[in-house]
């Protein structure tokens, strides 16, 4: 089962969030031959979604880290999202996290 948290995303500045994957009785899940994918959307239906760059920084420890420039942070429209973090290989897929990402509005720009 996937963990529930919300994030923020200030437009314009440099996203990093990192995200511990660890079983129900908060151990580290090695990702030794897994990926990691995360995407954000408007709603859940929506055709069009906002790819974060994710990668497993560290195998052992179930480390995965989600980044976006600060230019893909200017062209995201401030308001509410949804978005999910899953990791897999070539037999499983396992949704890691999940929640709402609200982008903030940039003044300096």
């Amino acid at each position: 089962m996937a963990t529930n948290k919300n994030i923020a995303i200030d437009q314009g500045t440099t996203f990093n969030e990192y995200v511990l994957y660890k079983d129900k009785n908060k151990n580290a899940i090695d990702l030794t031959g897994f990926t990691a994918r995360a995407m954000m959307r408007k709603s859940y239906y929506s055709s069009n979604a906002i790819t974060l760059t994710s990668s497993i920084v560290n195998n052992s420890t179930g480390n995965i880290l989600l980044t976006l420039n600060h230019s893909e942070t200017a062209n995201i429209k401030a308001g509410r999202y949804v978005y999910d973090v899953e990791v897999f290989n070539a037999n499983v897929v396992y949704r890691v996290q999940e929640g709402i990402v609200t982008v903030f509005p940039e003044v300096t720009k």
